[in-house]
């Protein structure tokens, strides 16, 4: 099977001439269709720099990466944002908008879809907000929801465009123990749901498990990259 996320001899840098520090270093890494891949290591070990490349949010220097068969190395503005299009993303804030209700938050995730109707839009948003639970509360707004909740919106907004890769930086960090375990339960349930790839960044290993692979990096370099014996 052809791998959904191709990386190969990935290097990146921040900052320019006597302030050039390098962040990654010859970075190799395959994602298949459908995997859940989780990334661990300390902070300042190029996690997020490294999925921050892979969904786009900023061009890779030097190697090559490949997301949906499209080269991003080198890519330009429109080419990212081209790819972006193609991701969900869950972050650790779970970045709603406080003005909107939680419907329309989620709705956000179809508004580049412009051949849908508004309608249609609503009635995608509000489905995929009953698949998380929270049916009955389409009309609430982020400040009255809990942080559990706030997340679910959030990986609603995410998934509601049935994106082929989910990307997510430490979803579960601002969470109690049961509220981080239900979101990536439901995170894995609804990825399986719908056949895409999850990339998930944490330092949590309370939620290791629902890994088929775990990837760990250190001083910009991969570590470690193991299947996970349960999912074997």
């Amino acid at each position: 099977m052809s791998p959904i996320i191709s990386i190969q001899n990935l290097n990146h840098f921040f900052g320019q001439d006597k302030l050039r520090k390098q962040v990654l270093f010859d970075v190799s890494l395959d994602i298949c269709a459908g995997e859940i891949v989780i990334m661990t290591g300390p902070s300042g070990s190029g996690k997020t720099t490294l999925l921050t490349l892979v969904g786009g949010l900023r061009s890779a220097q030097s190697g090559s990466l490949q997301v949906l068969g499209q080269e991003l190395c080198g890519a330009s503005a429109s080419q990212l944002t081209f790819a972006r299009r193609k991701n969900g993303y869950i972050f650790q804030a779970h970045n709603l908008h406080n003005s909107l209700t939680a419907v329309q938050n989620v709705k956000m995730g179809l508004e580049l879809h412009n051949h849908l109707s508004s309608q249609v839009m609503y009635e995608r948003a509000a489905e995929m907000l009953e698949h998380v639970g929270l049916g009955k509360r389409l009309n609430y707004y982020p400040d009255d929801l809990s942080g559990g909740q706030k997340q679910r919106v959030a990986i609603a907004r995410a998934l509601v465009s049935h994106p082929k890769i989910v990307l997510a930086d430490e979803p579960t960090a601002a969470l109690d123990s049961k509220s981080g375990r239900d979101v990536v339960n439901l995170m894995q349930t609804l990825a399986k749901e719908q056949g895409c790839t999850i990339l998930l960044v944490t330092h949590d290993n309370r939620i290791l498990d629902v890994a088929d692979r775990i990837v760990h990096m250190e001083d910009g370099k991969l570590a470690s990259n193991s299947v996970l014996s349960a999912a074997a």
